[in-house]
């Protein structure tokens, strides 16, 4: 679980459900992240109503990570939809991060591995 989980709200009223399901949803992304990444991990999101457009949601995070800051920002007409949308984006930015600053023996071991697939040009 993200030990840094910070909730605000922008023209609305975030009751107790909606933040134990941004709890559940973006404070379980830390099962995605490296082992040395998981206890300086922080994560701001930022629960808005556009009042302008009724019905309209929007979901942004910003999730610190070490060397770098991942940011995805939804918008749709549940809150509950736009935290979906925003785990599984965040999901596959923390595949890439963990890919680009993961261990670099297991970087070198993938590398091998694709270099022995590819065909031999004779």
């Amino acid at each position: 679980m993200i030990e840094k989980l910070d909730i605000e709200s922008i023209h609305i009223e975030v009751d107790e459900s909606a933040r134990r399901y941004v709890n559940k949803k973006i404070g379980r992304l830390d099962r995605y992240m490296p082992k040395h990444v998981k206890e300086s991990a922080h994560a701001e999101v930022i629960l808005k109503a556009n009042k302008d457009k009724k019905n309209k949601y929007t979901c942004e995070v910003t999730l610190h990570l070490p060397k770098e800051t991942i940011n995805a920002k939804e918008s749709t007409v549940s809150i509950f939809a736009a935290i979906d949308i925003i785990e599984e984006k965040l999901k596959n930015r923390i595949q890439k991060y963990k890919e680009i600053h993961g261990n670099p023996r297991f970087r070198h071991h993938l590398a091998k591995k694709t270099l022995k697939k590819l065909p031999k040009i004779v």
